[in-house]
């Protein structure tokens, strides 16, 4: 069963605006399926197979020949020359939408799309399934939290009706084997793994190279390689802080998260939903997970907000800082489900710097509730309401 994605409309959108559409994201997160439903009179072509990337990479010309009228090429960065002879192609027939191209290597991707298609080209980040996407249509249960925690939001997961733990371990044998050494020649895999599993413990936590560096036996500019590697491959992405006319008092320190929060519960051990409750960072994964699915509402709708999180030096914080461009809107993340006036921690802190007569949203795992000076919203609550305008 096809399940219908946000971004379908915005991939439209950009195919009648721009002659090519290029979709970057996670392996697995839906590309290509999006890509067939979305276009089903394009032929398409993988670049993962090893005979079209001979073809392509000896003779481009003759390749993208075979496609004339309209082709989805997938895995492009396998042949990034490609790129130089399609923007021959597209200069020649300004035609919209004739090339749609996908990619899961931001690095070889950006560096050939500025060279040869700067200009001509939209660019669409497709991630796994967002909640919404998934349950929009089930009957809300509150009690289900640690399984969806543990699932995570790979679509294969839900198509092919697999076991997330089994999966999950294909997915990171294939990604650690074969993608990593793409990217870069790490010596000791056994090391890396290592890593990732300790960048999973660590979510939702500011990111400390030198702490990495002694837990892993590697040198600090190592870590930081490895670090641009998984942010690189969308396994990871670092979420800034909030800066302002209080910076001096502010820390300048990412925090880490995972772009699939089921993988990243995978890493710290998981195995069936019921060990979810038993992790000591249950919290953070929840927090990932909410952080997460702001991303994905953010970038699959094209909503233009930007994220952050506030914490000053003496280690106030709020989880996250939206920023609609009109306002800001602070949210504390918490994994209870039952409400006390203490979960709305340091919202009231930080509003005190910018004069809000709402001070911001609670989003946790219980039930919704009416308060004069904050929103307590349940997540599935604050989800559909960053589809509306804020």
């Amino acid at each position: 069963m096809y399940i219908k994605r946000d971004a379908e409309k915005l991939l439209k959108k950009f195919a009648a605006q721009y002659p090519v559409v290029t979709i970057t994201g996670p392996r697995q997160s839906g590309k290509t399926t999006i890509c067939q439903k979305t276009f089903p009179e394009k032929k398409y072509v993988s670049l993962e197979d090893i005979d079209h990337r001979d073809f392509a990479e000896n003779d481009p010309r003759a390749f993208l020949s075979e496609y004339s009228g309209g082709v989805i090429i997938d895995e492009i960065q396998r042949v990034p020359t490609l790129l130089s002879y399609i923007q021959g192609i597209v200069d020649r027939n300004q035609q919209k939408g004739e090339f749609v191209l996908t990619g899961s290597s931001q690095f070889e991707l950006s560096a050939g799309i500025s060279q040869s298609l700067a200009g001509r080209t939209a660019l669409l980040k497709l991630f796994p399934f967002s909640y919404t996407e998934v349950y929009k249509n089930s009957e809300s249960h509150l009690s289900w939290l640690d399984n969806v925690l543990y699932t995570g939001f790979y679509p294969r997961i839900f198509k092919d009706e697999l076991d997330p733990t089994d999966s999950l371990s294909a997915y990171i044998e294939t990604y650690v084997e074969r993608d990593v050494r793409m990217f870069s020649e790490i010596r000791n895999l056994k090391t890396f793994r290592t890593f990732l599993r300790l960048c999973a413990a660590r979510t939702g936590q500011l990111l400390n190279y030198n702490s990495l560096s002694n837990d892993c036996g590697v040198s600090v500019p190592t870590i930081k390689s490895w670090v641009s590697i998984l942010e690189q491959s969308y396994l990871i992405f670092l979420l800034e802080p909030f800066h302002s006319n209080i910076k001096k008092r502010l820390i300048k320190t990412p925090k880490i998260y995972f772009y699939d929060v089921g993988l990243c519960a995978y890493l710290n051990g998981a195995k069936k939903s019921e060990h979810i409750s038993s992790l000591p960072n249950r919290g953070s994964l929840f927090e990932n997970f909410i952080i997460a699915e702001m991303l994905k509402i953010n970038y699959h709708n094209n909503l233009k907000y930007s994220f952050n999180f506030f914490r000053n030096k003496t280690g106030i914080e709020v989880d996250a800082i939206l920023d609609t461009g009109v306002k800001l809107l602070p949210i504390e993340i918490k994994s209870a489900f039952t409400f006390n006036d203490s979960l709305s921690g340091n919202l009231e802190y930080f509003s005190q710097f910018h004069g809000n007569e709402k001070i911001g949203s609670v989003v946790y795992a219980g039930k919704s509730q009416k308060r004069t000076k904050y929103d307590v919203l349940n997540y599935e609550d604050y989800f559909k309401m960053l589809y509306k305008p804020i």
